[in-house]
């Protein structure tokens, strides 16, 4: 307990970010007697994902909630939406202990079978892609489309799971020694806590437990706690799954607030923590989970720069720039934040930028509109370290080239924004803000562009757009980015669930998805078979007394 206590007075010591997890619990007589939008027949797709007008937070094989009420805000009518009943410490507790049991059954069942599972689950979320997707969307603040594209990644990496549980598979390694066998085995850990952001509500829980339970662990989720109502949804379509097949709760549910996000990376029974959010709680996490020599998978900020060389097919570079910089309103980790242009081609490409930034200005709106391309940032939080970053931006020099100002209208919505000016090094530049600010620098050749890329602190996706041959090797290169992601001639966003994503550096490290992603939620055991009927100690060494 003195352990936890020292932790959360850790945790709430730090700065409040975008994506740090900690709650801001709604529960004013004002927004509680207020009408929710679940209450309008125009929002009835809540209900088809199971969702009431108060719903409990805590899953652990039937649901439950007894802490703090949480309402759920729209961010393009600041309106709520349907509260949420949080879970506590001790509810998490039983979490952690429910989810343990589930995993001792769910161990025992051959990968092939679970694999069978994580394809229903696929199948039930095509099935409720429609009304799950709207109501990210609502929630999140992100436009129709990119709503729909989160529940789409959750069922591509189960479809990814099905065909990992036939084949996910150790080595057999030669031995020196004559008929010895060397094996490599993998098995689960145990039980997997996902602690989630708000940006990605669906898809990062996905991505973690779709490939965690194809290896054979359980997973306990812990959601960002303003899109509480998408992983109570979310795990009422797991629990049809799991009721079918009469299953025990291979995923479990607690939403809360620091303290009960602090329970889970404290407690020892669970093995590994995958932590979405901010750098300086991502450290503070893996300082915790260290002290109890458990494992972590982080996934922490970015701050991704787009170099526009000068070969570069400047048509396709600006398409990029635009979904890299405005796509999610500027909130998700991998936003592009830096533009690095080549100065033969920088006051051209600034100006068609701009051109296209105005343009953008007529399809502002409310996020679950036809017509919107970019919806609000997710609270007024979003909004005043906007704010905050701007003034810093121009007290040191910096020119706003466009936007700049905050919209006058009900809900959270913002100029998207670009700045130029400003030395490559300024603080607010290698800073990142969440929240649709662009800092465009001139640079005189790609070797420069390349060390202007890796010298913030954050390592997580970056692009180059260029023709010469060269310049992309050297950019893929060891001398090259620095970053988890490296493209060429695409954005920095929009990452596919083939490849395993993550960055390094301040990012954190972690890789979830694709690829060998599957091996961290492993332990691996090295297996020597002797079958040769005497006992030979390897490098020749002799140990008898015969």
């Amino acid at each position: 307990m003195a352990q936890l206590q020292r932790a959360l007075s850790l945790f709430r010591s730090l700065p409040q970010t975008p994506l740090q997890g900690l709650a801001t619990f709604h529960s004013s007589s004002k927004l509680r007697n207020e009408c929710y939008l679940i209450d309008s027949p125009e929002y009835s797709f809540l209900r088809d994902v199971g969702l009431e007008r108060e719903n409990p937070g805590v899953f652990t094989g039937s649901w439950k909630g007894s802490g703090q009420t949480m309402i759920s805000v729209d961010p393009g009518t600041a309106k709520p939406i349907a509260a949420v009943r949080m879970g506590t410490v001790q509810e998490m507790d039983e979490s952690i202990r429910a989810g343990v049991d589930a995993y001792k059954e769910w161990s025992k069942v051959p990968a092939p079978v679970r694999g069978d599972i994580v394809r229903q689950i696929g199948d039930e979320l095509r099935k409720y892609k429609e009304p799950l997707g709207k109501l990210v969307s609502l929630e999140v603040g992100k436009i129709y489309s990119e709503g729909q594209g989160e529940v789409q990644e959750s069922i591509d990496i189960c479809d990814y799971g099905v065909g990992l549980s036939r084949i996910y598979a150790g080595q057999i390694i030669n031995s020196e020694r004559a008929d010895h066998t060397i094996l490599e085995a993998w098995r689960p850990l145990g039980l997997i806590g996902v602690i989630s952001a708000y940006n990605f509500p669906n898809a990062v829980f996905g991505w973690n437990a779709a490939i965690a339970l194809t290896t054979g662990n359980s997973v306990l989720w812990k959601g960002a706690p303003s899109t509480s109502l998408v992983s109570v949804a979310t795990t009422k379509v797991l629990a049809e799954v799991y009721k079918r097949n009469d299953l025990p709760p291979i995923t479990t549910l607690c939403q809360g607030g620091a303290d009960v996000g602090q329970k889970m990376v404290c407690d020892k029974r669970v093995k590994l923590v995958s932590f979405t959010g901010s750098c300086q709680t991502g450290r503070n996490v893996g300082v915790e989970v260290q002290k109890r020599f458990g494992k972590v998978i982080l996934e922490l900020g970015g701050n991704n720069a787009l170099i526009i060389d000068e070969s570069a097919n400047l048509k396709m570079a600006l398409d990029a720039a635009l979904f890299g910089c405005i796509g999610t309103t500027g909130q998700r980790c991998t936003t592009t934040r830096r533009i690095i242009v080549h100065q033969k081609l920088y006051d051209q490409f600034l100006k068609d930028l701009t051109n296209k930034y105005k343009q953008i200005l007529s399809r502002i709106g409310h996020q679950l509109e036809s017509n919107t391309l970019v919806g609000p940032v997710h609270s007024q939080q979003n909004i005043d370290n906007y704010q905050a970053s701007l003034k810093e931006a121009l007290s040191l020099g910096g020119t706003v080239a466009f936007g700049g100002k905050v919209i006058p209208r009900d809900g959270y919505f913002v100029e998207p924004t670009i700045i130029t000016g400003l030395p490559h090094d300024s603080p607010v530049v290698h800073r990142e803000t969440f929240a649709p600010i662009v800092y465009v620098l001139k640079c005189k050749s790609v070797e420069e562009a390349i060390a202007w890329n890796n010298e913030v602190d954050q390592g997580l996706s970056s692009a180059i757009f260029t023709e010469n041959v060269n310049h992309v090797f050297k950019w893929i290169g060891a001398q090259g980015s620095d970053c988890g992601i490296v493209n060429v001639n695409t954005t920095t966003n929009g990452a596919e669930i083939g490849g395993a994503f993550g960055g390094e550096k301040h990012t954190g490290g972690g890789r979830e998805s694709g690829s060998d992603a599957w091996k961290q939620y492993c332990k691996r055991a090295t297996v020597t078979v002797n079958h040769s009927g005497e006992l030979a100690c390897a490098q020749g060494v002799v140990f008898n007394i015969e």
